[in-house]
């Protein structure tokens, strides 16, 4: 194996790896990359048998081949050099792969790529596209509510596909993130659905394009962006009933600017316990008052002007969630939808937006 490239060119898409590749060496070759070189471009491939990618660059190809290396080592190579040189690649032997450019010289081990492990390979026949912008804001929305814990089907989010719809929905037992949008064009004649991993997420939002293409199998979700194409193992399990989750009848309507309450409950949260993060929500009238307390610390206080129909109302949340619903919403007002304190609230934004949004955060006692 040999070829020549530019660096920006190898480095563009070795550094697109490094959220893909393992770094905590459960298994060695998993650290590394697999570096295929065809009749005219070179093939780079990550995985961590849960999420995969392969992305390709052009180069000047004199000898064909492949091999596996260290996914950051040469990656971090392939970023100290100097960008007036073109950067060479060459596999010496079966242990060792040579990379120069200029002066600059380095000899890098190498192992078998029979031993790397296979990414399945995507057919994107069914002629799905999603608009990138809008899939990428319903990823924002949903990120923050998916889970960590060891039940597997909670860490993901459940992505659903209708025709000329698309839902994405996260919880992580706490709080329930929903979003819902049209699109059109989308001719899909049975649902499709699946639980896709929060790592898959997070690599999705990497990317800039107008539309993703889409396909899946029997156990993998494919995703495709131009040379890049991210495999996703379809998460078992059965994700929750959320449609029973959404408050249907909370009758308590709280109206609040959205910078004012994310402000104060900022503020306030300063000085609530580190482990709860729990700030009270005092509701009477047209004022919320907000109050947090930690015996190692002090306590804080803070009232925001709101509109408010329903009765008095003391209710505890974690002030992290609640600046999570805040922070991923542009809307000037927001709605708190209550019932009670032991009760579900229902956050939404007052106007209707391009794309539906609910997020449902269950109370604490404080």
């Amino acid at each position: 194996m040999k070829f020549i490239t530019k660096k920006e060119d190898i480095l563009n898409e070795l550094q697109i790896l490094q959220g893909i590749v393992e770094k905590r060496n459960t298994m060695p070759i998993l650290a590394n990359i697999l570096i295929n070189a065809s009749q005219d471009k070179v093939e780079l491939i990550g995985t961590d048998l849960e999420v995969g990618m392969k992305t390709h660059f052009s180069a000047e190809v004199e000898e064909t081949g492949a091999v596996t290396v260290s996914g950051k080592k040469v990656f971090e190579i392939a970023k100290s050099l100097s960008s007036r040189d073109d950067v060479s690649c060459e596999k010496i032997d079966e242990k060792m792969m040579r990379i120069t450019s200029g002066a600059s010289e380095f000899k890098v081990n190498i192992l078998p790529k029979e031993d790397y492990p296979q990414v399945p390979e995507p057919k994107f026949e069914k002629d799905i596209n999603l608009p990138l912008e809008k899939f990428k804001e319903m990823i924002e929305r949903v990120y923050c509510a998916i889970s960590h814990e060891q039940r597997y089907y909670l860490n993901g989010a459940l992505m659903k596909l209708k025709n000329n719809s698309i839902e994405l929905i996260s919880t992580d037992g706490h709080r329930l993130a929903y979003t819902c949008s049209k699109i059109e064009d989308l001719n899909i004649t049975e649902e499709i659905k699946g639980i896709i991993s929060k790592k898959t997420l997070s690599e999705l939002r990497k990317f800039e394009d107008k539309t993703i293409a889409f396909d899946l199998d029997e156990n993998n979700l494919f995703f495709n962006i131009t040379n890049r194409t991210i495999t996703s193992r379809i998460i078992e399990g059965k994700f929750p009933n959320y449609e029973a989750v959404i408050p249907k009848d909370n009758s308590n309507t709280l109206t609040l600017s959205r910078e004012k309450i994310s402000n104060a409950v900022s503020r306030v949260s300063l000085l609530s316990s580190e482990r709860s993060r729990g700030v009270r929500f005092s509701i009477k009238g047209n004022k919320v008052s907000l109050f947090s307390s930690n015996p190692e610390l002090g306590e804080a206080r803070d009232e925001v002007e709101v509109e408010y129909s329903g009765d008095e109302l003391e209710i505890g949340f974690n002030s992290q969630y609640i600046l999570d619903f805040l922070s991923t919403v542009k809307a000037e007002e927001v709605c708190f939808e209550l019932k009670d304190e032991n009760s579900a609230v229902l956050m939404r934004t007052k106007e209707e937006e391009e794309i539906e949004y609910k997020y449902v955060l269950m109370p604490m006692k404080i």
